[in-house]
């Protein structure tokens, strides 16, 4: 089929807001919990995941109650963090995004994150998509590939008509479990997440349209 769609995750593909995220849940666990929390936690539990999900995974002892508590507890240092403009953009992204754009492809922003909206408000993107897709919007987290298969259905696309942009390994196996075509883009040299990828980059400096129509034929 032909090229009409492209299905952006947010964290660590159009922002850097991993270290802000990494932040807010090691005070979360750490300081509240008592927990050990280090990378290694973060990409297997939390990266790419809905917020309750990494709670419920690590701290299954919490009621439900306890859970949602919890996230609004992760959610306030998260936006301690953002508040003090701690958020790094990248520059390959939103050049890809003003490419795409301009050769006609349909955009989607899809992203488990629940402060998806805000942030793209605050970068100045959120006009460039046609539909965005965030945390309130699915039941299933990756690696199921729900949110971007509600990203696909809002562009009126068939998933074979897009391409989906991830970092993570669980965002990398949800995208081809839904059948998207996916560029994985490795920004911290871990070239074991991104096996499943059709396309494995080290960012997204050297993908434009001509690179992406390419996958399609």
């Amino acid at each position: 089929m032909a090229f009409k769609g492209a299905i952006f995750d947010l964290d660590g593909v159009i922002v850097d807001s991993v270290p802000l995220h990494f932040v807010a849940w090691k005070h979360l666990f750490e300081g509240d919990f008592n927990i050990h929390f280090d990378m290694r936690v973060y990409e297997e539990h939390v990266d790419g995941k809905p917020r309750l999900d990494s709670i419920r995974d690590l701290l299954p002892q919490l009621s439900e109650e306890e859970v949602i508590k919890a996230g609004e507890i992760k959610q306030g240092y998260y936006l301690e963090e953002l508040a003090a403009g701690k958020l790094v953009e990248f520059e390959d992204a939103f050049n890809l995004i003003y490419n795409l754009k301009e050769n006609g492809i349909l955009l989607a922003a899809a992203s488990s994150s629940k402060n998806t909206k805000r942030i793209l408000e605050q970068i100045g993107l959120i006009k460039e998509f046609q539909t965005i897709v965030t945390g309130y919007d699915f039941k299933h987290g990756k690696p199921h590939p729900e949110i971007f298969l509600n990203a696909a259905k809002n562009l009126k696309l068939d998933v074979h008509e897009c391409v989906v942009f991830e970092d993570s390994l669980s965002g990398v196996k949800a995208a081809k479990a839904g059948d998207f075509l996916c560029v994985g883009i490795d920004r911290n040299n871990r070239p074991e997440n991104y096996t499943l990828a059709d396309l494995h980059v080290p960012n997204l400096e050297n993908v434009n349209y001509q690179t992406l129509e390419k996958m399609f034929q």
